[in-house]
C-alpha cells in the first residue's frame, strides 16, 4: 500500500488516532471473543504522531498474533480481517470506489486488460453480459474462510496488482478470473456452467490449483505448469540444449528435474581417446549456477533436481555434491539430487554382495545397448551381461558400503531423493510408449520420458543459421489438490473429483507453455497430477491416529475411491473430447492396469469396459504434491504429511506467520500427532497402501524422530522399497533437543460439535 499519513486518510477534523483506525477494529474483532478495547490500547502504545496507515495496520496485526495460542485461536481472524480491511481499501483507491468492497466485474476486467494485467483473451471470449452474470457469482462472505496465513500469501503472492504494488483484484476476483480462463476450454455454451462450478471449488477451498496456475491463470501468456522433467543424452549438443530448456523453463517460473544417466563417467573416452571425460559433476555445476542466474520470474529460486542411476561410476561424487566436506570445485549445493535404484541393489545389500558400476558409454560401446534403458527382468538380463564381459571396465564395491553413503549423505543434507526404478516402471500405465527414468522436483511425477536430439547448426539461405531438433517427451506437471479437510462424506469426494479433473485437463488446453517440446508431450498424454492435502485433518476429525492399522486401512479405502473417481472422469471426458492420443496399447486399454492392481470386483471390472471402449482422456491421472504453498492458502495440513506441531512458525521468502494445526481443539489435539514424534512406518505403511491407487507417485517425506538411530533410519528406507513405495521425498532432520514439546490439552477449549462425517471406504 502506498504510505499515506492518519491526517491525511482522515482530514482535519477527524479526531483522535485510534477514532480513525476504530473501523477497521471494529471490523476485525466484530462477533469474536476478544477483548476490542484492551487490542486498541495494547497495539496503540507503538503508535506516534505521523505514523502511517500501513505501519498502524501492521501492528494490529502483530498484536493479534503475539495472541495467538491453540487456545485462543480467534485472534488468527482478527489479523486475517484486518489484513482483508487493508486489501479493500486499496481496491477501492485503485479503482476510484467511494466505499470498499466488491464492484461492477466487467469493468474491472476491461480496466485490467487495457493496463496489461489481464489476458484480452477474457473480453474476446466473454462478453459484457456474460461478465456481468458471472460477477453475480461473488460471495464475498468467502472471503472470511482465509486465515491470515492463507490471506497474506494470497495478497503477496497471487492477486494481481498495479504497477504502484496496490491491490487490482480481490481474492474472489482472482478465483473468478481463474475460473473464466480456464472455461475458455469449454463449449461456448457450457462455459458459464462450467466457470461456475470452477469458481465456486476454488473460492470454497475445496480445491486449490498449483501456484503457476493461481498466479498466471487470467495474465497475458499465463504458463501454468509447475514442473518438467527433462532427459539429457551423453553429448555436447544435448546438454546445453537441456541446460538452456532449464533456463527458459525457470524463466517462466518452472522448476525442472533431469537425468543424467546417459552422461560418461569420469575417466572415461572421448572419441578414442581415454581417460579424459570429465564426467558427470561438472555438468551438474552448470545447473547449478543456471538455477542461481535464472530464478522463477523472481518469486522464488531457480530449482532443479537432477537424477543418477546407483550403477553410474560417478555416484559416489554425487552424492556428495551438497555435503559439507570435501572439494568445493566437486559441489553443487544449489541442485536437489536424486538417485535411481533398482530392485538389484536393494537386494545386494540385503546379501552384502558386490555391486559393479559401469559406464553407460562404455556399454554401449562394448554391448550395444544401454544398461539404463531397461528395468526389471531385461535390466538383470543386461547386467549380467555387463558383469559377465570380460573386458567391460568397471568399479566394483560393497553394496553396503554404497548404502551407507547413501544414507549418510540423507541424513546429513536431507537427499538425494530415491526413486525405485522397477517398481515405477512395472506399473507404468503407459509402458508401450516408453519408460521412466526419474522424476521431477518433488518426487511425485512419473511419466514416460525420453531427450530431445538437436543437429548441428547449419547454414541456411539468406545467412541464417538453423538447427533443428528431435524432440523427446518432456514431461510437464499440471497440479491441483483436493482439501481433504473439506470432504466429510463420500458424496464430496464424488462431486469434487471430477471437477479438478475437468479443470487440469482444461489447463492443458489454454497453457502457454515455454518450450515446444513440453507442448507436444503435454499434447500426447495430457497427462495431470491430481493431489490432495488436508490428509491428516481428514483422519483427525474421522478419530483415526495416525499410528494404528485404522489408518493404513483408510489410506487404502480413500485412495482407491480417489482413483475410481479420476479414472470415471477421464472417460466420460474421453467420450466427449476423444482420448489422448498414446491411449491405444496403454495398460488402461488393455485392461492391465485395472488386473495389476487387484480391481476385480464388479463395479470396477464395468469401468475398466467403459475405459477400453471409449479410451481415457489423460494419461497419467493422480499424483500427490507436497503444496507447501497452497496448503497455507487453504488452510490444510500440507499433502500427505502430518503437522509440524499444533502451533508452529511457517517461514516464507519475505516474512514469517504463526500457524495452527486446522481446527484445533481439545478434542483434537491429541489425535494430531507431530511429524517428528510419529514411527516413520506407520507414515510408509500408509503411503504403501496409498501407492497401490496412484499410475504416479506421491511427495513422501521422512522426519527424524527423537529415538532414531542409523539401524532404524536404515530400516524405513528399506521398508519403503520393499513395500512397493515409488518415491522417497526429503529426509527432515532436527536435533533431539530441538523438537517441541506437544501443547498440553487442556489449555484447548471449544470441542467441536457432532458432525455428519463418513470414511470412505466403498464396495468397488
Amino acid at each position: 500500500m502506498v504510505p499515506m499519513t492518519l491526517a491525511q486518510s482522515a482530514g482535519p477534523d477527524s479526531g483522535s488516532a485510534v477514532w480513525r483506525v476504530r473501523p477497521m477494529i471494529e471490523f476485525a474483532t466484530r462477533d469474536l471473543p476478544v477483548d476490542a478495547e484492551a487490542f486498541e490500547a495494547e497495539a496503540a502504545m507503538e503508535w506516534h504522531d505521523g505514523i502511517t496507515v500501513d505501519v498502524i495496520q501492521a501492528s494490529l496485526i502483530a498484536t493479534a498474533l503475539r495472541h495467538l495460542t491453540p487456545a485462543q485461536p480467534a485472534w488468527d481472524t482478527v489479523a486475517a480481517r484486518i489484513l482483508l480491511y487493508d486489501l479493500y481499501q486499496q481496491a477501492a483507491s485503485t479503482r476510484g470506489l467511494a466505499s470498499p468492497g466488491y464492484s461492477n466485474y466487467p469493468d474491472l476486467v476491461h480496466q485490467l486488460v487495457a493496463s496489461g494485467q489481464y489476458a484480452s483473451d477474457l473480453t474476446v471470449t466473454y462478453s459484457d453480459a456474460e461478465l456481468m452474470e458471472a460477477g453475480r457469482w461473488i460471495d464475498s462472505t468467502r472471503d472470511g474462510l482465509f486465515t491470515y496465513a492463507g490471506l497474506r500469501l494470497l495478497a503477496d503472492r497471487y492477486l494481481v496488482r498495479t504497477a504502484r504494488q496496490q491491490t487490482a483484484e480481490l481474492p474472489q476476483e482472482a478465483f473468478l478470473g481463474i475460473a473464466l480462463t480456464l472455461a475458455q476450454a469449454e463449449a461456448p455454451a457450457e462455459r458459464l456452467t462450467w466457470a461456475r462450478r470452477f469458481y465456486d471449488a476454488l473460492s470454497r477451498l475445496d480445491l486449490t490449483m498449483a501456484t503457476p496456475t493461481l498466479a498466471n491463470a487470467r495474465r497475458p501468456a499465463g504458463q501454468l505448469s509447475s514442473c518438467f522433467v527433462d532427459t539429457v543424452d551423453d553429448s555436447l549438443e544435448s546438454i546445453y540444449y537441456s541446460l538452456t530448456t532449464f533456463a527458459r523453463i525457470s524463466k517462466a517460473g518452472g522448476g525442472m528435474g533431469s537425468y543424467l544417466g546417459k552422461i560418461r563417467s569420469a575417466g572415461g573416452s572421448i572419441g578414442n581417446v581415454p581417460g579424459i571425460a570429465k564426467g558427470v559433476l561438472p555438468w551438474a555445476r552448470l545447473y547449478n549456477d543456471t538455477a542461481v542466474a535464472v530464478d522463477q520470474l523472481g518469486q522464488r529460486s531457480g530449482a532443479v533436481s537432477l537424477w543418477l542411476d546407483v550403477w553410474h561410476p560417478d555416484v559416489r561424487d554425487f552424492l556428495d555434491a551438497r555435503t559439507p566436506q570435501g572439494d568445493e570445485r566437486r559441489k553443487a549445493r544449489d541442485i536437489f539430487p536424486g538417485l535411481c535404484i533398482p530392485d538389484a541393489f536393494m537386494e545386494a545389500v540385503d546379501a552384502d554382495a558386490a555391486w559393479h558400476l559401469f559406464d553407460p558409454h562404455a556399454v554401449h560401446e562394448a554391448l550395444g545397448f544401454g544398461l539404463e534403458d531397461a528395468y526389471d527382468v531385461e535390466w538383470r538380463r543386461r547386467y549380467a551381461e555387463c558383469v559377465d564381459h570380460p573386458r567391460l571396465p568397471r568399479t566394483t564395491v560393497r553394496a553396503r558400503d554404497l548404502w551407507r553413503q547413501v544414507l549418510k549423505a540423507i541424513h546429513t543434507s536431507g537427499t538425494p531423493f530415491l526413486f525405485f526404478r522397477d517398481t515405477v516402471n512395472r506399473t507404468n500405465p503407459n509402458p508401450h510408449a516408453g519408460m521412466i527414468y526419474s522424476s521431477n522436483l518433488c518426487t511425485e511425477i512419473l511419466q514416460n520420458q525420453s531427450a530431445s536430439r538437436p543437429t548441428s547448426p547449419r547454414a541456411a539461405d539468406g545467412g541464417s543459421v538453423v538447427q533443428t531438433v528431435d524432440p523427446g517427451d518432456l514431461v510437464v506437471c499440471n497440479l491441483a489438490s483436493i482439501h481433504l479437510g473439506h470432504v466429510h462424506q463420500p458424496a464430496d469426494l464424488d462431486r469434487i473429483v471430477p471437477v479438478a479433473v475437468r479443470m487440469l485437463d482444461d489447463v492443458i488446453a489454454i497453457n502457454h507453455l515455454p518450450v515446444p517440446q513440453a507442448a507436444q508431450t503435454n499434447s500426447a498424454y495430457r497427462a495431470i497430477g491430481l493431489g490432495v492435502h488436508g490428509y491428516q485433518q481428514y483422519l483427525v476429525a474421522r478419530g483415526i491416529g495416525w499410528e494404528s492399522e485404522a489408518h493404513v486401512a483408510e489410506a487404502d479405502a480413500l485412495f482407491e475411491r480417489i482413483a475410481y473417481r479420476a479414472i470415471a472422469a477421464s472417460a466420460d471426458l474421453a467420450a466427449e473430447r476423444g482420448a489422448y492420443p498414446r491411449f491405444p496399447g496403454s495398460a488402461w486399454d488393455t485392461g492391465a492396469y485395472f488386473a495389476q492392481r487387484g480391481y476385480t470386483s464388479p463395479p470396477w471390472q464395468a469401468l475398466a469396459e467403459r475405459v477400453h471402449a471409449q479410451g481415457l482422456r489423460n494419461g497419467y491421472l493422480l499424483a500427490i504434491a507436497p503444496t507447501g504453498s497452497t496448503s497455507i492458502l487453504a488452510d490444510a495440513t500440507p499433502g500427505i504429511d502430518p503437522v509440524f506441531d499444533h502451533c508452529w512458525r511457517e517461514d516464507k521468502q519475505e516474512y514469517a506467520v504463526e500457524r495452527l494445526a486446522p481446527g484445533l481443539t481439545a478434542a483434537t489435539a491429541s489425535q494430531y500427532a507431530t511429524a517428528h514424534r510419529v514411527d516413520q512406518a506407520w507414515s510408509i505403511r500408509a503411503a504403501a497402501a496409498r501407492q497401490r491407487h496412484l499410475d504416479q507417485s506421491q511427495s513422501l517425506n521422512i522426519y527424524r524422530t527423537p529415538s532414531m538411530d542409523a539401524k532404524t533410519m536404515a530400516s524405513w528406507y528399506h521398508l519403503a522399497w520393499s513395500l512397493g513405495v515409488k518415491t522417497v521425498y526429503y529426509f527432515r532432520n532436527l536435533n533431539q533437543e530441538a523438537i517441541p514439546s506437544p501443547a498440553p490439552e487442556d489449555t484447548l477449549t471449544n470441542p467441536p460439535s457432532p458432525t455428519d462425517i463418513q470414511c470412505l471406504g466403498c464396495e468397488l
